[in-house]
């Protein structure tokens, strides 16, 4: 992984570009709320224009700002939302949202922790487990890794078998117990509950398992791959599990 000189090793690309160009911290809008509200109106005329999602790592007021890598993001509902679970296993599957609700729900709650610094603490997420998923779908024998790609056409996320088999990683269908909007990355995303939150993926469409971990959209990018919360990333946050 390169990383630019004087920076320390892993701090990501994007984390480092945002706070340069705003010249702002997230620990002071946090003490500046009422420059937080004009903060976010500016941000949401930015971030709306903006295809990197770099301004969008900045919390808003309610503790999260979300954010797209690309200039747009198709909507999805019950009518036409659809994920695809293939690669290598016996029994390729499509779920609408509807199936998905009906399968066994599991509920975390944990703090949910940015690479940039900022967490927001005791973070409930339904849905169904990742392993789940993969037990209907028939692993096969030589399979590593899981690849996982979002109807907004760009962004993607990978973990290791083992890591997508554990019992906190999740097909999230609700966040907060609401269902996940648009903005939040809904109806359906990925929750990797002990990881920096770029390994949640939003708008989640596809699980295709792999023979070998492949990067995603932020690792390409300079993103550490696996993403502990205080393992990674130049970062020694308290862990999230």
């Amino acid at each position: 992984m390169n990383h630019q000189r004087n920076e320390p090793a892993g701090t990501p690309v994007g984390r480092r570009v945002l706070l340069s160009t705003l010249g702002l911290g997230a620990a002071g809008l946090v003490a500046a709320p009422h420059i937080q509200s004009g903060l976010d109106s500016f941000l949401g005329a930015v971030s709306s224009q903006d295809p990197t999602g770099l301004s969008g790592l900045l919390p808003n007021g309610g503790g999260f700002r979300y954010y797209s890598v690309t200039g747009s993001v198709p909507h999805k509902d019950a009518g036409n939302y659809r994920l695809k679970v293939d690669g290598l296993v016996d029994r390729p599957a499509t779920y609408t949202l509807d199936a998905l609700r009906k399968l066994p729900q599991t509920r975390v709650v944990r703090d949910v922790q940015c690479v940039t610094g900022w967490r927001v603490p005791h973070t409930p997420f339904t849905g169904v487990k990742v392993s789940q998923l993969l037990d209907a779908a028939g692993v096969h024998p030589d399979a590593k890794a899981i690849r996982f790609t979002c109807f907004d056409g760009t962004y993607t996320e990978s973990l290791t078998l083992q890591q997508a088999r554990r019992a906190d990683v999740l097909v999230a269908l609700t966040m907060q117990d609401k269902p996940i909007g648009h903005a939040h990355g809904g109806p359906v995303r990925l929750y990797v509950a002990p990881m920096y939150f770029y390994k949640s993926a939003k708008w989640l469409s596809g699980i295709s398992v792999t023979s070998d971990v492949r990067p995603g959209y932020w690792e390409e990018r300079g993103y550490d791959v696996d993403g502990w919360v205080g393992r990674s990333n130049g970062r020694d946050d308290a862990p999230t599990v």
